[in-house]
């Protein structure tokens, strides 16, 4: 039988527990219109403060932009797709990575390895410049009003013109190039070498690495990439974690937070850190403090295949997904009410 008092030690574990249930928290599904069977493969998505939408890439040569307010979903179609066969599997190349800046939107599109703009009222499709590699992540970086564009496939990096998306420069690196982060303070830019296990600090004007530091993410190295350009802490994401790196000062790890596996890409907004764990299917919410330390706010469950997550004005945080939801579908995690 319980007695009184282990009962209120039970409800005192479970409400200090309470962060790891997700309480208040809800999960629910968006589809996208027009999801093939095949199913829609998406990478980088963001959200746009100016227009208060989430832009999503799709492979299906659509890119979606949902108002956060609303709902509603709007459609940039058109957009070229190539399929591929990637270890005796079919998939579908298309629009993967985006980024906001000089009143433009900026699609990274892996069938042709395209970057165009479009803008963000009209969602008229603008200039559009082919690479010579395939575009991975796109960052726009405002203090030389650039959009460098990391290429890992040759190991390089492309540095274009903003208005006119000609390509201004080209950096070349021993490792795959993985992540950004600009860093306009400090006036750098932050990459990984996924396959080297090491986060580099460029800088913007001389191209030169100022700083090659160790996450010591392991085998599958360091993903994505967020600065916080106040305190100069660079937050790193490894497969099964986040971590803070000193970068304002020697690039020491100040902390770090186990999110489960299957982390690519993360966000950074307001102080806290969303980063989604596609194989073991949640969202791990977590508060950094001043002196860079890293506590666990929530851990919400989600589905199989969502990560990279894009956190909107109102809290909303919307996750693409790489497989393991109905196909076309985003995971929505809204925090709990006020």
């Amino acid at each position: 039988m319980l007695t009184r008092s282990r009962l209120l030690l039970i409800s005192v574990l479970f409400a200090q527990s309470l962060p790891l249930f997700a309480a208040g928290y809800s999960v629910r599904t968006l589809a996208l219109p027009g999801a093939p069977a095949a199913g829609i493969a998406m990478d980088y998505i963001a959200f746009d403060g100016a227009t208060n939408s989430v832009w999503v890439p799709g492979s299906n040569g659509t890119v979606y932009v949902i108002d956060a307010a609303s709902g509603k979903i709007r459609e940039v179609t058109g957009f070229p797709t190539k399929e591929v066969t990637v270890r005796d599997r079919q998939r579908v190349l298309g629009p993967s990575s985006v980024t906001f800046g000089e009143g433009k939107v900026y699609i990274g599109d892996r069938a042709d390895s395209s970057i165009c703009t479009v803008d963000p009222k009209t969602l008229e499709r603008g200039r559009c410049e082919v690479l010579a590699s395939m575009p991975d992540g796109l960052a726009y970086v405002g203090p030389t009003k650039e959009v460098w564009v990391t290429a890992p496939r040759d190991r390089t990096i492309r540095i274009l013109d903003a208005g006119t998306l000609k390509e201004k420069a080209v950096l070349t690196f021993e490792g795959n190039p993985e992540g950004f982060a600009v860093d306009a303070k400090r006036h750098r830019f932050y990459t990984n070498l996924e396959d080297k296990d090491r986060t580099l600090a460029i800088d913007l004007t001389s191209h030169k690495t100022l700083a090659s530091w160790n996450p010591a993410c392991g085998e599958d190295g360091p993903h994505g990439l967020h600065i916080d350009e106040r305190s100069g802490h660079l937050f790193v994401a490894c497969s099964a974690k986040v971590e803070v790196l000193n970068a304002g000062g020697n690039g020491a790890v100040l902390s770090s937070i186990d999110t489960g596996n299957g982390v690519d890409d993360f966000d950074l907004a307001s102080g806290m850190v969303y980063a989604g764990a596609a194989r073991d299917a949640k969202l791990t919410i977590a508060r950094v403090d001043a002196a860079g330390r890293l506590t666990l706010v929530a851990a919400v469950p989600t589905a199989a295949g969502a990560r990279n997550p894009a956190v909107a004005k109102n809290g909303d945080v919307y996750l693409a997904h790489g497989g393991g939801v109905r196909s076309g579908d985003l995971v929505v995690v809204s925090p709990p009410a006020h």
